[in-house]
């Protein structure tokens, strides 16, 4: 996704400068080392749901003061530095935006992506 592209895109849409006071963006990326055990991973594999991605958008996009959001999850294998999720969340103010991106963040993660680490050395953990 073209981060900047993608927000111009919604500032053409009608109705954006009457709703939109707050964008926020979340960008996902690989990173270098397990959460759990701080172990080095030299690559990751997504599988993102994207069916159940659709329903948590449609989901939170019924919150009070959103306005539009934009989600990309990519699936396949990724190296460390490799961008794997785009969250873009616009809406009115800050209360309404900040809550929304971070519910819909989590609950992605918990129920929309299924990844597996792949360690330097050792067995893949998930």
């Amino acid at each position: 996704m073209d981060i900047s592209k993608t927000i111009g895109q919604l500032k053409q849409e009608p109705g954006f400068v009457d709703n939109v006071g707050m964008v926020l963006v979340h960008n996902g990326t690989v990173r270098s080392w397990s959460r759990k055990d701080k172990q080095q991973v030299t690559a990751l594999e997504v599988t993102p749901d994207q069916e159940k991605i659709q329903q948590l958008v449609r989901e939170y996009s019924a919150k009070p003061g959103i306005f539009r959001i934009v989600v990309e999850a990519r699936s396949g294998l990724f190296q460390p530095g490799d961008d794997l999720l785009f969250i873009i969340v616009a809406g009115d103010v800050r209360e309404h935006v900040k809550p929304v991106l971070s519910e819909l963040l989590e609950r992605i993660k918990a129920e929309g992506v299924t990844k597996r680490e792949i360690p330097a050395t050792g067995p893949a953990t998930a």
